[in-house]
């Protein structure tokens, strides 16, 4: 059986090649417009990617999850700050759950 222990050193590893390869490999700067432009929004659609479908699965009903985030992007195009788009999404689910599942 393996040790946990393994497995850890194993992801370290993993994760530090991830990092250091391209600060080792790629030297010269970047001048193509369409790399910069790839590398620039990865971030964005990584983290899109990784959270759109928690928000979905974050509560046990669709609809509320759904409100939530429609509230959230809402919030979030009319400027408001982090917490008041988290509260506000947060209360909202709430809600919709009190009023259409109890």
């Amino acid at each position: 059986m393996h040790s946990i222990y393994s497995y850890i050193i194993v992801m370290a590893v993993v994760t530090y090649l991830i990092r250091a390869l391209p600060l080792t490999l790629i030297r010269k700067e970047i001048k193509s417009p369409f790399v910069k432009s790839f590398l620039y929004y990865v971030p964005y659609a990584t983290l899109a990617a990784m959270t759109f479908p928690a928000i979905l699965h974050a509560s046990d009903y669709m609809v509320a999850s759904i409100c939530g985030f429609v509230t959230a992007v809402v919030l979030s195009l009319k400027n408001k700050s982090l917490l008041t788009v988290a509260v506000s999404s947060c209360a909202v689910v709430f809600v919709v759950e009190l009023i259409m599942y109890h």
